[in-house]
């Protein structure tokens, strides 16, 4: 099926009417939203990186209240087990039988906030439910909520009690990216509006209009000279010097998925190379590994990808005619 003028129009209104209502809770960073409903509608996960006090909690939970669906949040901590994620048995006296008690990964917007706080086990809890979307507990496969997404925050900086994240569990952020602080404009209207820190969002989306918006970024043109220009970036990130691990054929499929998403957002029925260009460091960066000495040396996963942009030539827009 092909996308028509007609469907990338109610697309492109659609992703604006969203992006505006979350905007009331997080002032001066439409890009940053715009990559997180990006992801939401791609089918992917987010990660906000961030300093404190930048509103990462605001912009997940925003999105979780825009959509009508059930959502929840999960407060990661060193103590937090796993069944505390996924749920437990439980046997009933009364009844003679054992029953499930559903955890709050259960929800379609799940917020993991301060995500890198929990161990090594109680992150592993989250591989299965983030690439699946389902939950195996005690032998039984139950299925999460659909659309399902888990927006997860973490600080950088501070490194007392937490716990890098498992490169498996990285690899299955669809998107990384951060809000940084609000310029000047922006914090003068949160000074002026005297905005308390939590800001209720209207609901306004429908589970089952982004399900339709899923289905409609499937059907995006991508040109096989596009899906070529993602191939040589991925490429490119196995063997430049700095990296020792590279993009994964996941990273490459997640950048392919979030172009076609893109390009919709913003009225087109095909992919360009400026989307790819736009996305690659959100999609790509977090998924490098770099080698200790490009580490040492002040390299950084960003300046990787960008030299990658420049080094490898996309194809022109005569030859996408």
């Amino acid at each position: 099926m092909t996308v028509t003028d007609e469907q990338a129009s109610w697309f492109a209104s659609t992703f604006t009417a969203l992006t505006d209502n979350v905007e009331r809770a997080v002032l001066g960073k439409r890009h940053v939203v715009e990559l997180a409903f990006t992801a939401m509608v791609s089918e992917g996960h987010l990660l906000l990186e961030d300093v404190p006090g930048t509103g990462k909690t605001s912009l997940a939970r925003a999105l979780a209240q825009t959509v009508k669906g059930s959502s929840s949040r999960i407060q990661f901590t060193p103590d937090l087990l796993p069944g505390d994620v996924t749920g437990i048995t439980v046997f009933d006296q009364r009844q003679g039988t054992f029953e499930f008690h559903a955890g709050p990964i259960f929800a379609n917007v799940v917020l993991a906030d301060e995500i890198n706080r929990a161990s090594p086990k109680t992150q592993s809890a989250l591989l299965e439910v983030m690439e699946e979307g389902s939950v195996t507990v005690d032998g039984v496969t139950r299925e999460a909520g659909s659309p399902f997404m888990v927006v997860a925050t973490q600080n950088p900086v501070e490194q007392a009690g937490t716990y890098s994240l498992p490169e498996a569990q990285l690899d299955r952020f669809m998107m990384r990216t951060s809000l940084g602080y609000p310029d000047h404009g922006a914090t003068l209207q949160i000074l002026d509006a005297g905005r308390p820190v939590k800001v209720t969002v209207p609901q306004i989306a429908e589970l089952q209009t982004i399900g339709a918006m899923t289905g409609l970024s499937r059907e995006v043109h991508t040109s096989p000279l596009i899906l070529d220009y993602i191939a040589r970036i991925v490429d490119a990130t196995r063997s430049a010097t700095q990296v020792r691990l590279g993009v994964s054929v996941r990273g490459a499929i997640s950048l392919s998925r979030t172009a076609r998403t893109w390009a919709l957002a913003h009225g087109r029925t095909y992919v360009t190379p400026d989307d790819v260009k736009t996305l690659a460091e959100p999609v790509l960066a977090h998924r490098l590994i770099l080698d200790p000495e490009a580490e040492f040396d002040g390299v950084t996963a960003t300046a990787v990808i960008g030299q990658i942009l420049l080094d490898t030539p996309p194809p022109s827009q005569q030859d996408l005619k």
